[in-house]
């Protein structure tokens, strides 16, 4: 095979290459034999430009605040300024007196809708009933509290500064381990010890049993740090009420909207699922954090019915910091065990999991289901045993954020294997060779059934391409130039699949095109050209020919959104089967049309043909001849996960005198089964990648411990990734196929910022080991590092003259 290195220049002239057409340049991909640039049916696996991209280039990109309704209604939600209060008197006079308002409501006017959810399967789980307005009392800073409504943003925004809220003020408490201490206050009295859940998983006797015979026992006491979830779009809605057929029309900055509609219908409004219909236009990033019921939404359906009026809103920043759930927050403690060689024996874990003032949609899962998926990572651990507790605290709600669950897991897998490797004296290289899986299929202590990988290689591959052999020289070179040079290494382990099953549809339109719709949805990852590259080869016609629908409930008939790394895993999969039930639909035509028997059939570039004959007719043809679009809609009804994996190796640099750190170098080996369309993949990996360095080196969500006040509420406080704070990437994907799925894939999506975390706070650590640190969390700001550094009594480095 030909080997097409990954880390290829880009395609610069995009705008050359018109709709459908392949780029020249076949970036990261081991092309097949006959492999010639402009081929049609060869064309999964090839770098294809995103399509999508024309339109967000040019400027012609659709997202909700581009939509124009010059007769529409604005929202704006006043919000509590306090971390927990009792509501004692609303005044809402003035307000509703204030020029252009058409109405200003508080729970009291909403009391006939239903509570909002909590659909996370766990068991036992108390969930407190949260309302789209605070009944009684707030729980957060930014807690709804009132819903103005006016002819313009800018009235209704006044108006609610005239809305009179007397609070009587609560102690709080913002730390998730703070919260369970009998002196903390209590948020809800369902709640004892303002815990939500407490549930164990593995096998503690086993995990009890190694520990006493093992030769070593390493214990670490970790932070996953609190993330406030920064997509380029805030969220914003539009919606819409029919009296006639008393149904509405929410138009949103949504992801997963099927599942948000069932909330919405089932829970708050008690409606049949087709009154409401949810639909987005493009959407600017989520990052898990749009997939969710909020309160906003049931506000816009609630008052578009009230009034008979469009209503819309849209978040500044500044409300999206209170009001846009957050990410990770878990505390952990965890032990390690190992015999005298370095075998790991047995892993405990003790979780602590920050879930905020209410249980957002899917929050307890990701500490409470997803993680356990992903203990003890990419090694071969006999017990595990994990002790986990998800508890109520006075901040903003938590919930799924890119990995959601699975980087906290390896996050401590990988801190107490370097924690080891530092006090033992291990090579953490070696020390984690000796421990990866090694043959396949494999189940691990947790219970999952790893089908395939190569940790081993991946690992042996990372310590190649960083040049690890050659680290020491460029640490001495740091050092004479009065910087602390430190290198990390890190394995992950991804468990993709998200939620069980999905659903696809094929047709054949009678314009000659053929529709794609797929449950699944894209906020940026580029499913309109990786879907496009699946149905065009298969079925043999042009990718200009495929027509893309997701996001809308009336136009897809089922959808779990794509959460979880699981479009191409779950929805490509699906989107193989539609094919193959809508080429059996339209056989079945194509012979009635041809007049031939359904046996006498070939399916040959595009097209049914007769065999013996010249009859033919293309499949693009067929709707367009019988009068009527021919197509099957499918369920993949499957909840196996597939499992990417990696190794990747981080260098950085810190200044002694200031405690900046400078990432200088970031090598990752990547498993991500059969690659789509290798640009994308590698595309989104470095967009994980630069979430999970954010997290391990900037992103700090602070509240007030007394107060409970959000004291990171702004882009001046709150610090993400920019393009100077990276190095360039050199990013190698080894194609391992999977027998889960038909395509053969494993899925990329969330996998970058899962392994970056604990890479780069390795290489911290290695930086810092000279100056006697062992220990750092979460973010590693210049101001913690100093800190660290004045207290081990600094660290000057050697330097020549």
């Amino acid at each position: 095979m030909i080997s097409c290195k990954t880390t290829g220049d880009a395609v610069t002239a995009q705008q050359a290459v018109p709709r459908g057409e392949i780029s020249e340049i076949p970036r990261g991909k081991l092309c097949g034999p006959g492999y010639h640039p402009g081929m049609n049916d060869k064309l999964i696996g090839r770098s294809v430009l995103r399509l999508e991209d024309i339109r967000f280039l040019t400027g012609r990109g659709r997202y909700v605040a581009d939509i124009a309704d010059p007769d529409a209604l604005w929202g704006h939600v006043l919000r509590s300024p306090h971390a927990h209060a009792l509501i004692e008197r609303i005044d809402t006079a003035a307000a509703a007196k204030h020029p252009g308002v058409r109405g200003v409501f508080t729970s009291t006017d909403l009391a006939e809708l239903g509570a909002m959810p909590c659909m996370a399967a766990v068991s036992p789980l108390i969930v407190p009933p949260r309302f789209a307005l605070a009944v009684e009392r707030v729980r957060h800073v930014g807690d709804p509290v009132a819903f103005v409504v006016a002819e313009s943003a800018e009235a209704a925004r006044e108006a609610a500064e005239l809305v009179e809220v007397d609070y009587g003020a609560l102690p709080s408490v913002v730390e998730g381990r703070a919260a369970i201490d009998d002196r903390a206050p209590q948020l809800w009295p369902q709640a004892a010890h303002n815990t939500a859940f407490h549930i164990h998983k593995g096998d503690a006797a086993a995990v009890a049993q190694a520990m006493k015979g093992a030769a070593h026992i390493v214990e670490i006491d970790v932070m996953n740090n609190r993330v406030v979830v920064a997509p380029a779009e805030t969220r914003a809605g539009i919606a819409r009420y029919d009296a006639a057929t008393d149904s509405f029309d929410l138009e949103l900055t949504g992801q997963g909207l099927h599942g948000i509609r069932r909330q919405l219908a089932e829970f708050v409004f008690k409606l049949p699922l087709d009154r409401i219909r949810l639909h987005a236009p493009d959407v600017g990033g989520g990052f898990g954090t749009k997939n969710f019921l909020y309160p906003e939404w049931i506000l816009l359906l609630w008052a578009t019915r009230k009034l008979g009026r469009t209503v819309r809103w849209e978040a500044d920043r500044a409300e999206e910091f209170v009001a846009s759930a957050q990410g990770r927050d878990i505390a952990a403690k965890a032990r390690l065990a190992l015999a005298h060689d370095g075998r790991f024996l047995a892993l405990d874990i003790e979780m602590v999991a920050n879930l905020g003032a209410y249980l957002s949609g899917n929050g307890p899962g990701a500490a409470a289901v997803a993680a356990s998926t992903a203990h003890g990572g990419v090694y071969d651990i006999p017990a595990i045993a994990v002790d986990v507790r998800g508890v109520f605290t006075n901040t903003v709600p938590v919930d799924a954020y890119r990995g959601a669950g699975k980087p906290e897991a390896n996050y401590i897998t990988e801190r107490c294997i370097e924690a080891a490797a530092r006090t033992l004296g291990f090579d953490p290289a070696e020390l984690r060779r000796k421990n990866l899986i090694a043959s396949f299929p494999h189940r691990t202590a947790m219970g999952m059934n790893i089908d395939s990988g190569g940790f081993v290689d991946n690992l042996d591959r990372a310590v190649v391409l960083a040049d690890v052999a050659g680290f020491e020289t460029r640490r001495a070179e740091a050092r004479a130039r009065g910087r602390l040079r430190g290198l990390g290494i890190a394995c992950f382990l991804e468990t993709s699949r998200g939620a069980p099953n999905e659903g696809a549809e094929i047709r054949f339109e009678t314009d000659g095109a053929v529709t794609v719709a797929v449950g699944t949805e894209s906020n940026g990852q580029g499913h309109e050209t990786a879907y496009a590259q699946i149905a065009a080869e298969r079925l043999g016609v042009p990718m200009a020919a495929v027509r893309y629908v997701q996001a809308d409930t009336r136009a897809v008939k089922s959808g779990a959104g794509h959460g979880g790394a699981r479009s191409m895993h779950m929805g490509g999969a699906a989107v193989v089967k539609a094919i193959d039930a809508a080429i059996a639909r339209a056989r079945a035509t194509a012979a009635n049309l041809l007049q031939a028997s359904e046996a006498e059939l070939v399916l040959e570039a595009g097209a049914f043909a007769v065999r013996g004959t010249e009859r033919r007719i293309p499949l693009l043809g067929i709707a367009r001849e019988s009068g009527a679009a021919v197509g099957e809609h499918v369920m993949n009804m499957t909840d196996v996960f597939t499992f990417p994996s990696g190794c990747h190796v981080a260098e950085i640099e810190i200044d002694p005198e200031t405690g900046a750190a400078a990432l200088v170098r970031y090598t990752a080996v990547d498993d991500y089964g059969r690659l789509i369309n290798p640009m994308l993949t590698e595309g989104q990996v470095q967009g994980g990648v630069t979430q999970g360095i954010g997290q391990a080196l900037l992103e700090h969500t602070v509240y007030d411990a007394d107060s409970g006040q959000l004291l990171s509420g702004s882009f001046t406080d709150y610090a993400v990734p920019r393009a100077a704070d990276l190095p360039s990437f050199d990013i190698a994907l080894v194609e391992r196929p999977t027998a889960a799925n038909p395509l053969g894939v494993k899925g990329s999506g969330q996998a970058g910022c899962i392994a970056a975390p604990q890479t780069v706070m390795a290489a911290v650590l290695d930086a810092l080991k000279p100056a006697g640190v062992q220990a750092i969390d979460m973010p590693a700001t210049p101001e913690r590092i100093w800190r660290a550094l004045t207290r081990c009594g600094g660290a000057r480095p050697h330097t020549s003259s």
